[in-house]
């Protein structure tokens, strides 16, 4: 952007001679915009990448329509080319433009959706493409994605230069046919019409080939970096335990982040093309109207039907937004309530044999209800909003048409004008307030798209609160030491909400076995959390050896969808272990029967009883043979016998293992060489004490 800004500068700095120099006072408001574009194009560098693209392409222009205005102006530009040169006040209008994107770049709602999009826009990971009919070459992905976007802008722009063209072709056409001119009709479909219409359908597919390319890269880099952002350093678990700050993340990643990108690239761009055909039609909006008056008298106001058009449009707009300016809350609310209604549903279908059992069906139904009625309510609320706008918006749509037409057509039956003038002023005018109301037609799907702004980027900060949680002090340190043993000190473990409910001072030794046990919530699971790393509340030191290997089983199992070999070997990759281990691990575990099965694919969490999954995950130690493994009630779904034999099979097939166990029944003493159980004190904090 910086050198971008050199060659801006210099056309500003010849024009402000030449106007000095001939004493042209009519160049000196295209010096000053370009003096001002030339230190907003320096400042660019600094805004954010997304926005970057559109102000760099202003520059540009802006240079290039200069130019060839300054050559023309001084009879140095082709005398063939005459009909090609742009309109004398487009440098100044591209130039404003540029002005624009830098101020905009400020406002604060801005920044939050460009600071989501600047990440696909940022990235420096090298890909390879394929353009038919050229070979394949490798290019940044930041690099890229600008030039998809500069060339959707400029095919855009192209387009509104087509429209531009065929207004005339239009106003000639049927000016032919008001004149019986035949043969210049005939001429004119052929030659002007058929040509720019071929080729405005030829941009059109090229854009859409382009326009979905973007797209799905866009939408596949953000997918990919939310899903490592939430699943990196445990921000999943964090959030859950933070609570309802960020609720439904598969609906923001899987929903939100498609919405996002539709809705961004439809607005800029579509934006970019209605300000374009804006300047074009309002500058023959202009032309045609210099001399009208108004309607019943002889005072002329220059540009008579644009100032129409602008009135009509801004009351317009302001109706619109004071209609509809509860939509942004309403629609962000639907999308909460929708989402909450799915997760239940798939929640039932997660525990659909828990509610079997207990035939909690009537249950289940009434909740289900009343999230679907919460549904129900916002959607009446939108519709209640709805209504009076759409009924506004028909009606302004309605009579918008035959708004040129009942002021130009007093000029038309006296003479003044022609009818393919008449039909130009119509189509011009209708493009001029149509732009105009840009606002009036989008503002439903900009409502929805603020909502998805305000989600993804809730999002965001609930992922980076989620973070920094066990950050700052206090916390619970976690090291590293040459030694072999695992060491907990001075640790105490908290709740979310910060109040303490187990202290420690703990050694575990490698090659020994721990059994630990205590009343329900007296932070037994919780302390094998803190020594794995993802409980952040407390404060205090765990010392762990270095490289050494951890293994948490839980009392409920994770198992992912799909094929029997994939749950056994998970979190590994469903081929890192051998069909043979993979048999030997099931066999040990108790499983020989699903051997077989290995290549089933079900849903495995239900297909289960609970006992078995708790066999699944001991299959999976026996494939890991961690340094260190946790045995959180991972049996406790189990027969006392099955139970023993599990950890028959770990103690011989883990030699090298330490095992530390969460358990109540006694039997376990057995396979465990130190006993701890955690003691409530008399401010109700329990601590770890050997018995």
């Amino acid at each position: 952007m910086k050198r971008l800004s050199i060659p801006v500068a210099l056309l500003s700095l010849i024009l402000l001679g030449l106007s000095l120099s001939e004493k042209r006072t009519d160049m000196i408001g295209l010096v000053i915009v370009g003096a001002l574009l030339a230190v907003s194009t320096w400042r660019s560098a600094y805004i954010s990448r997304f926005l970057q693209i559109f102000a760099a392409i202003f520059a540009s222009e802006f240079i290039l329509f200069g130019a060839i205005l300054t050559l023309a102006d001084y009879e140095l530009w082709p005398e063939t080319l005459a009909a090609a040169l742009p309109p004398d006040s487009l440098p100044i209008t591209v130039g404003v433009f540029g002005l624009i994107i830098h101020v905009i770049s400020y406002i604060p709602g801005i920044a939050a959706i460009t600071r989501i999009g600047d990440r696909y826009f940022d990235g420096h990971t090298k890909v390879t493409v394929r353009p038919w009919p050229l070979p394949a070459f490798t290019i940044l992905e930041q690099t890229l994605s600008r030039g998809f976007v500069s060339f959707l802008v400029i095919i855009n722009q192209a387009q509104v230069g087509i429209s531009v063209r065929l207004s005339y072709f239009n106003r000639d056409w049927f000016n032919a046919l008001e004149e019986k001119n035949g043969e210049l009709f005939w001429r004119l479909l052929y030659t002007v019409f058929l040509f720019w219409a071929l080729i405005y359908i030829v941009s059109a597919i090229v854009e859409y080939v382009i326009q979905s390319q973007l797209m799905i890269r866009w939408r596949r880099w953000l997918t990919e970096r939310y899903i490592g952002d939430w699943l990196g350093d445990g921000s999943h678990y964090r959030l859950a335990l933070q609570g309802g700050t960020a609720d439904n993340p598969d609906q923001r990643i899987a929903d939100d982040v498609d919405m996002f990108i539709s809705r961004t690239y439809n607005l800029s761009i579509s934006l970019i093309a209605t300000i374009s055909s804006l300047v074009s039609f309002s500058i023959i909006l202009w032309t045609i109207s210099a001399n009208f008056t108004i309607p019943g008298t002889d005072i002329a106001i220059p540009g008579f039907l644009f100032w129409v058009a602008c009135l009509y449009s801004g009351l317009g707009t302001l109706a619109t937004h004071f209609i509809g300016r509860r939509l942004i809350t309403l629609y962000f609310d639907q999308q909460k309530y929708e989402a909450s209604f799915r997760f239940s549903l798939a929640r039932l279908r997660e525990y659909a044999e828990q509610v079997a059992l207990l035939k909690g069906e009537p249950t289940e139904n009434t909740l289900l209800m009343g999230r679907f009625g919460d549904v129900i309510r916002n959607f009446l609320r939108i519709v209640s909003v709805r209504k009076i706008l759409m009924a506004f918006t028909a009606f302004y749509g309605q009579i918008s048409p035959f708004i040129p037409y009942m002021v130009a057509a007093p000029f038309y039956f006296l003479g003044r004008i022609q009818l393919g003038v008449l039909t130009q002023t119509a189509s011009a005018f209708g493009r001029v307030e149509g732009a105009l109301s840009y606002f009036i037609d989008a503002y439903t799907s900009v409502a929805d798209y603020l909502s998805v702004v305000r989600r993804l980027t809730s999002f965001d900060a609930a992922i980076e609160s989620a973070r920094l949680l066990g950050t700052s002090a206090p916390r619970i340190e976690r090291i590293t030491h040459a030694g072999t043993d695992i060491r907990v000190d001075g640790l105490k473990v908290a709740l979310p909400n910060g109040a303490t409910i187990l202290e420690a001072d703990l050694v575990f030794r490698q090659g020994e076995s721990a059994l630990i046990s205590g009343p329900s919530g007296s932070g037994k699971s919780t302390l094998l959390r803190a020594i794995s790393g993802i409980w952040p509340f407390g404060e205090g030191v765990v010392a762990l050896p270095e490289n050494a290997t951890l293994m948490l089983l839980p009392q409920k199992p994770y198992l992912p969808q799909g094929p029997l070999r994939a749950a056994i070997a998970y979190p590994q990759s469903p081929t890192h272990y051998s069909d043979e281990a993979l048999a030997a691990a099931l066999t040990l575990a108790g499983l020989g029967k699903l051997v077989s099965a290995l290549e089933d694919e079900s849903n495995w969490a239900q297909r289960l009883s609970g006992g078995e999954q708790q066999r699944i995950a001991i299959a999976r130690a026996l494939l890991a043979k961690p340094d260190w493994l946790f045995l959180d009630e991972a049996t406790s779904a189990l027969d006392e016998e099955s139970e023993s034999r599990l950890y028959e099979a770990l103690k011989i097939n883990l030699s090298n293992t330490s095992f530390i166990s969460i358990g109540h029944r006694s039997t376990l003493k057995a396979f465990h060489t130190r006993a701890i159980r955690m003691e409530p004190s008399e401010k109700g904090v329990h601590r770890a004490k050997e018995i």
